[in-house]
């Protein structure tokens, strides 16, 4: 009988779901306003600023939720498909 230990990371899958539809909250959210949201959403990452991001459907609560180093990793990880 194999008694190894399976390690089941499910509240990874969970926080990159999470992460993608705050991502898309808050882009649409800044578009909705009229922003340039892709300027908006890098000069919060870069700052940490939270007021690049609108209060418009709750994107700055929202976005306050990731860590701003998880949404570079997350955004490197998209951008080189790994």
């Amino acid at each position: 009988m194999d008694r190894n230990t399976i390690l089941f990371n499910s509240q990874e899958k969970a926080t990159q779901a999470t992460t993608d539809e705050i991502l898309k909250t808050v882009y649409n959210a800044l578009e909705e306003k009229g922003y340039n949201s892709i300027d908006q959403m890098v000069g919060y990452i870069l700052s940490g600023d939270p007021s690049y991001i609108t209060g418009h459907n709750n994107a700055r609560n929202l976005i306050r939720h990731i860590e701003r180093d998880d949404l570079v990793e997350e955004l490197l990880k998209s951008f080189l498909n790994k």
